[in-house]
């Protein structure tokens, strides 16, 4: 069913408009296979959903360094001291998609409100992630699940976002490179836009509301929501 054209985007940011493969030679020199970062995030995703069905949180930061130590006894790796520091700091320093900054400049230069909804925590000891990339100030708000105490799908944080930015959920359009993301905030109301970075294509099951855009990056959506029709 068509949906009018949203006034605010809520971006997800890790992956969605930085680049975690940043991150990759730490796992290619501790594990032999650069790959092993998929299969890290992918589990840091699926114990950060955990944690917050079983009612329980630590920051994404913290849970990062436990799942990192936790695929080191499954391969038989030392996990050192060091490494989560490099880990943590790495997790600061990802740099912005090529995309990212041209295409946020186009939307924010067309009249949308721009924010961040991040399950990464706040940075108490300087810059985050999306303020070290160089795109902070395309976004009158950054906010992260930390407010929360609840990891993304969880229904809390997409209305969180409303209230922090005074919209209803129909104003609202996620913008996110996960399914898992863009499901969680349709599921209250949100319109949604899949980018589809490397590795995250979408998810064709029967049953499941799909995407009410899917581009292939930053400057796409952008062409897509500012020269489209009124509805999409």
């Amino acid at each position: 069913m068509a949906t009018t054209k949203p006034s605010v985007l809520v971006f997800d940011v890790n992956e969605t408009l930085i680049d975690i493969g940043s991150l990759a030679p730490l796992f290619g020199e501790r594990f032999g296979d650069e790959r092993v970062l998929r299969e890290w995030f992918a589990q840091l995703v699926m114990y950060s959903m955990t944690a917050t069905l079983a009612e329980n949180y630590v920051n994404f930061s913290t849970l990062a360094q436990g799942v990192l130590r936790m695929l080191g006894n499954i391969y038989q790796v030392d996990v050192t001291d060091d490494d989560l520091h490099r880990l943590k700091t790495g997790l600061l320093m990802m740099p912005a998609h090529p995309d990212a900054a041209e295409g946020l400049a186009a939307l924010r230069d067309n009249g949308f409100r721009l924010v961040t909804l991040t399950n990464s925590p706040p940075n108490p000891n300087g810059p985050t992630a999306l303020q070290n990339s160089g795109l902070a100030g395309f976004f009158e708000q950054q906010l992260s699940v930390d407010a929360c105490r609840a990891f993304k799908p969880a229904p809390a944080v997409y209305r969180y976002v409303c209230e922090a930015v005074k919209v209803a959920p129909t104003d609202c359009m996620m913008v996110a490179a996960h399914v898992w993301d863009t499901l969680g905030a349709q599921n209250v109301g949100f319109s949604s836009a899949l980018i589809t970075r490397p590795g995250n294509p979408p998810l064709p099951a029967d049953g499941l509301p799909q995407p009410n855009l899917m581009v292939s990056d930053l400057r796409q959506l952008a062409e897509r929501l500012i020269d489209g029709p009124t509805e999409i």
